[in-house]
């Protein structure tokens, strides 16, 4: 196990890339956090895990090796109490936790994963900020026309701020590693 790397693995340079193309700037392994996220990005108030799927127990794998089976069974379940006590300390200091699992970095999926921690990390900035985001299915569309300079006269979507917005503050993709929904 010792030559089992614990950063800068495939699955992090997969994140960490598509972030920096998009424009994202992020600290790697910061220590001084609880857990030592893999990326953070302080102004999104955001911290990234990208765990790799055996060692941190998800259940999409759920193999584990038939020789000294119960050390495994005991190092991985310790491995999630370790992850779900670091997830609440961040929370409690005001994170964002986003856990991204190896198996949905694998090709058939990569992209639509990278496109929801995209939208997690916007969601964070808005909450961050003091701005609302309005969800989709709180959007209706008014029989009210507004004009504007230089637009010809429309409907508008208004946001309904009865409904109900999730204020969850974290984000877990739970898809299969297959792809399929």
């Amino acid at each position: 196990m010792a030559r089992i790397r614990g950063r800068d693995t495939k699955p992090e340079l997969i994140v960490r890339r598509y972030l920096y193309a998009r424009g994202y700037r992020y600290r790697k392994n910061v220590r001084s956090l609880p857990g030592t996220p893999d990326i953070v990005l302080r102004p999104y108030g955001v911290a990234i895990f990208v765990h790799g799927c055996f060692w941190h127990g998800h259940e999409v794998d759920g193999h584990v090796p038939k020789s000294n089976r119960e050390f495994w069974i005991r190092k991985i379940e310790r491995n999630k109490e370790r992850d779900v006590h670091n997830k609440e300390a961040l929370r409690r200091a005001g994170w964002d936790v986003v856990t991204v699992w190896e198996c949905q970095l694998k090709p058939a999926v990569r992209r639509q994963t990278l496109l929801e921690l995209e939208a997690c990390l916007g969601s964070a900035w808005l909450r961050r900020h003091g701005k609302r985001l309005a969800p989709p299915y709180a959007l209706s569309v008014t029989g009210e026309t507004q004009s504007l300079a230089a637009e010809r006269e429309a409907d508008y979507a208004c946001v309904d701020l009865t409904k109900p917005i999730k204020e969850d503050n974290d984000f877990m993709f739970a898809r299969n590693s297959s792809g399929k929904d």
